[in-house]
């Protein structure tokens, strides 16, 4: 089904794949009749040519990146010209798109949502952007329809920033990498490997993109084969599939933690392009004749089968009928994943689903960027027609992903399919993905054609003693299910009859020309941005002092740490416009106790910035500083910061929320300390907000434990030297002394850190 290579390899003429091995080369020669380097044949890759088109440097191993265009959502945009507006900015120097897909409800917080929505709206007209109002298309699907362009890139702040299968490489990222291009900067990163996905075959009915992708997901997860790096999609497999279903797996190879995608383009995707009223946006991609690959993902689709990604992680993958042939000890194996996941805080079982020895859900969600395109939309109602879902608990919601496709569905009767079935269509929203929609009742599972199943994702609180769990799974496999009455049913044990309906999109761009505000790049400098009672500036933040005290407020050891357990979405997502009111969430699932520990900790730092005894204001620390000045006399509030850390294993897999960094620094945090970074967003949102991102590596067991304290000295002058160990001691009465590395940063980015924040560097 899935293959890894375990060395590089050469692609030929798209189709013939030679592993780097010893007679690797001889064989290339052979059949291209040319000895072709792989340095040089790593140069004929898509992803290169996209990047070296896009790279403002003269160095193609230390990019500089300008995007073509960017987007953003209304959990993230506030917070991204705030700190631009913070930074002088004047005008959107590239087209800039603001879609609300994410507080569209406008259902917690009183007018708080409906507050960003204008700021948003006011600030396209002001600064020169494009506002698609609440409702008509969640943010990738708006960007598919209008944005995308062959051999294009595009930067958006949210992870799932995936256009791949249109031939626009793009990247999801902390907001203050948007900040950077609206200031007219830089991305700047190392080359990064690209990685030969190698499609052969054909899917066969029942198996939908979502299937595809979390067999992908399963292989290359855990074992960190595409981390970072960017995932090429080649082979003759490639024409068997849609658009659509490109669409859908290329949105989940986020999941992967790579750094983006791009896939090889057809007649298919000029079909798109000219369906959706932009063929001069179509651009033929492929890879050249000799190309050649840091690794290889081969991929037959014909083995594929109906897949379920279990609790709590997309990459928990079996076939579904594993699962109902070995339900009993995959579920003991879901139980133990909770105990770490949960760090048994509530009783967790699913095996209380098992009715007559089948797996019962209660719940079938098919939403947002990865499940409401309009062929899973339209598989699912061809599934369901003429059934129902019965009247116990199961329920089925749909969500399209925008308003043309549910317009389409209206016409071609999918939607009247759909709702005689018991099944409600809802209009275009990502909250079932983050937890602002269709949470499921305590003890309730869902399976849902979304992008991530994480622990509470879904919306149940740990802290109130709640928890419910999500299943991903393709939108075929949940029409299944819910014609099933909500058994677990693979859609390959559907009729066949079912299976086969072939469904013409016809795209309408009316709605969007009567209401998506474009100001088609001119801005109104007059314009007044509209801001709500809930909308706050960043409060101020001090620059790296010569040392740190440090105190250790959270200590997570998780096999990996996702940014929804950093801070969690939901209805938290209503306060990203205020800075100091999401911070009281950080870490609430996780370590309730953290905020307290670090607002304790940060009253020490704000004395000592207002020009008071810290010790006065913190008395914990007074044996602390006397301890450290025993060894370092030159210590002393002038030049010795002190913060809040937190150790994970591997935190930062997720979401590119920003806000997981933000607010730890808000509380007063100056550093993560960690094993590794799960991705490399999250490690950029650190150092964009001025903490250290530190790494311990190699140790069997950590020199500090939660609640000792961390001194560092002369870490300015070590960022300042580009000094990757630095010499920390755990404070105590033998001052033990231990190593922490920064790993490989720019020097724009020790400059950031050296100033406090982005905010900070461009204000200077």
């Amino acid at each position: 089904m899935i293959k890894l290579y375990n060395s590089g390899a050469y692609l030929i003429d798209g189709s013939q794949i030679i592993p780097d091995n010893e007679d690797a080369m001889a064989r290339v020669t052979e059949a291209t009749g040319r000895q072709t380097a792989p340095e040089e044949a790593a140069k004929e890759t898509i992803a290169y040519s996209i990047l070296k088109a896009h790279n403002t440097s003269d160095n193609m191993e230390k990019l500089k990146i300008k995007f073509d265009k960017l987007t953003s959502h209304d959990i993230t945009f506030v917070g991204i010209i705030q700190t631009a507006r913070a930074s002088g900015l004047e005008k959107f120097p590239v087209p800039y798109v603001l879609t609300n897909c994410h507080n569209s409800l406008c259902a917690v917080g009183g007018t708080i949502n409906e507050d960003d929505h204008m700021f948003g709206l006011t600030c396209a007209k002001k600064y020169g952007g494009i506002y698609v109002p609440p409702h008509q298309a969640v943010i990738h699907q708006f960007a598919r329809e209008m944005l995308a362009g062959g051999g294009k890139m595009i930067l958006g702040s949210d992870s799932h920033t995936r256009y791949g299968a249109l031939g626009t490489m793009a990247m999801g990222e902390g907001g203050p990498e948007l900040v950077k291009q609206l200031l007219s900067k830089t991305y700047d990163i190392n080359m990064p490997d690209v990685v030969c996905v190698y499609l052969k075959g054909s899917p066969i009915p029942g198996v939908g993109p979502q299937d595809v992708a979390l067999a992908i997901i399963g292989a290359v997860f855990s074992n960190g084969y595409v981390n970072n790096k960017v995932m090429e999609f080649v082979g003759p497999g490639v024409a068997s599939l849609s658009a659509d279903f490109r669409i859908g797996i290329d949105v989940m190879t986020t999941e992967t933690t790579c750094l983006s995608s791009i896939w090889k383009t057809d007649d298919t995707i000029k079909d798109f392009y000219e369906t959706h009223g932009r063929i001069e946006d179509y651009q033929e991609l492929e890879p050249g004749q000799v190309a050649y690959y840091d690794g290889v993902v081969e991929v037959d689709l014909d083995q594929i089968r109906p897949m379920i990604a279990m609790p709590f992680h997309p990459s928990n993958t079996y076939t579904i009928e594993e699962v109902n042939q070995n339900l009993l000890d995959i579920l003991d194996d879901v139980e133990k994943r909770a105990l770490v996941s949960l760090d048994g805080q509530v009783q967790y079982t699913l095996k209380d689903k098992v009715r007559d020895g089948k797996l019962y859900v209660e719940q079938g969600i098919i939403a947002g960027c990865a499940g409401g395109g309009f062929e899973n939309i339209c598989a699912a109602a061809d599934i369901l027609k003429g059934t129902s879902i019965g009247s116990d608990e199961f329920t089925l919601s749909v969500y399209p992903a925008s308003t043309p496709i549910y317009m389409e569905l209206l016409k071609n009767g999918s939607a009247a399919a759909l709702l005689e079935t018991g099944a409600i269509l809802k209009t275009a929203f990502c909250g079932p993905c983050f937890g602002a929609g269709d949470t499921p009742a305590n003890n309730a599972f869902s399976i849902r054609h979304s992008t991530r199943n994480f622990p509470n994702r879904e919306g149940s609180k740990l802290q109130n003693g709640q928890i419910s769990s999500v299943a991903l799974m393709d939108a075929r496999s949940i029409a299944a299910t819910a014609a099933n009455k909500g058994f677990l049913t693979a859609a390959t044990d559907v009729d066949r009859d079912k299976l086969t309906g072939k469904h013409k999109y016809f795209f309408d761009q009316t709605i969007y020309a009567n209401r998506v505000f474009d100001s088609h790049g001119a801005a109104d400098p007059d314009t007044e941005v509209k801001f709500g009672p809930n909308i706050k500036d960043w409060p101020t933040m001090s620059a790296l002092t010569d040392h740190l005290v440090l105190k250790v407020v959270a200590e997570i050891h998780d096999p990996v740490t996702t940014t929804d357990e950093l801070i969690p979405s939901g209805e938290t997502s209503s306060f990203r416009s205020n800075p100091l009111g999401l911070a009281e969430f950080t870490l609430s699932r996780k370590d309730p106790a953290y905020v307290g520990l670090a607002k304790e900790v940060q009253k020490a730092e704000k004395a000592r910035t207002a020009g008071t005894d810290p010790k006065e204001a913190f008395p914990e620390i007074r044996s602390v500083l006397e301890k450290i000045k025993e060894s370092h006399p030159d210590t002393g509030s002038s030049n010795t910061g002190i913060g809040s850390t937190i150790f994970a294993v591997k935190p930062g897999d997720g979401s590119a929320r920003e806000q997981a960094a933000s607010c730890q620094k808000v509380l007063g945090g100056w550093a993560n300390i960690a094993n590794e970074y799960a991705t490399k967003r999250y490690r950029s949102n650190l150092i964009n907000w001025g903490m250290l991102p530190f790494l311990i590596e190699g140790v069997k067991e950590l020199p500090f434990e939660n609640h000792d304290y961390i001194f560092i000295p002369d870490i300015k002058k070590a960022v300042e030297n580009r000094q990757t160990e630095i010499k920390a001691y755990v404070v105590n009465k033998d001052m033990k002394e231990f190593t922490l590395r920064l790993g490989e940063m720019t020097d724009d980015e020790r400059t950031i850190i050296l100033k406090g924040c982005l905010i900070n560097y461009y204000r200077d």
